[in-house]
């Protein structure tokens, strides 16, 4: 009988050690490191919208964003112009027109979103482009000049996308004012900041 004992308390201390030899035995866990961020890449954009009248540049208006690849810029500019608001018809000729007043926005709104690099070293950009202005006496002719005190509005909008890569430029968009001729050109330039 004491070798039965003997042989059921080795099966016992076999049975108890042999979760200790397996864990002695397993690698330890390497340490987990955090993958490291992709570095920041400073970039420049350049839109430039430039008014024609045929071949004849009217204006040409540069505005630039910083952004770092794989985030968002906008860019607002501008201000409100105030519309006299008329109250009655049956005011005589001679009488001020007086009325309330409400503020119309005029100006560029942009937004700008850029992709971080490709394997090829291009950039995807998103953008959209809002732009509003008074027509002007100068580029008004008799047909669709506005009456005096009575402010009429032009407003342009475009939102897509483009591939660049660093300091090539592009043409946005093109489009044709119908109440003024003008041709309205966006022209993009990116640019990495060395």
């Amino acid at each position: 009988m004491t070798k039965h004992v003997q042989m059921i308390a080795i099966a016992i201390a076999a049975a108890l050690a042999s979760p200790a030899i397996g864990r002695a035995q397993e690698k330890p866990a390497a340490p987990t490191t955090p993958k490291p961020e992709p570095a920041m890449t400073p970039l420049k954009v350049q839109v430039v919208i430039s008014r024609f009248e045929g071949e004849k540049k009217l204006s040409s208006l540069p505005y630039t964003l910083s952004v770092n690849a794989g985030s968002r810029a906008t860019l607002r500019m501008g201000a409100k112009v105030p519309v006299m608001m008329i109250t009655s018809a049956n005011v005589p000729k001679d009488t001020p027109q007086i009325g309330p007043v409400q503020y119309q926005d005029v100006g560029t709104d942009i937004d700008c979103s850029v992709s971080r690099a490709q394997d090829d070293g291009r950039y995807r950009l998103e953008i959209t482009i809002s732009d509003t202005s008074v027509y002007g006496d100068a580029s008004a002719t008799a047909a669709n000049k506005p009456p005096p005190g009575n402010p009429s509005f032009r407003s342009f909008r475009a939102s897509d996308s483009m591939v660049l890569k660093d300091g090539q430029t592009s043409q946005f968009t093109t489009a044709t004012d119908k109440v003024s001729g003008e041709i309205v050109k966006v022209d993009v330039t990116l640019s990495v900041v060395k």
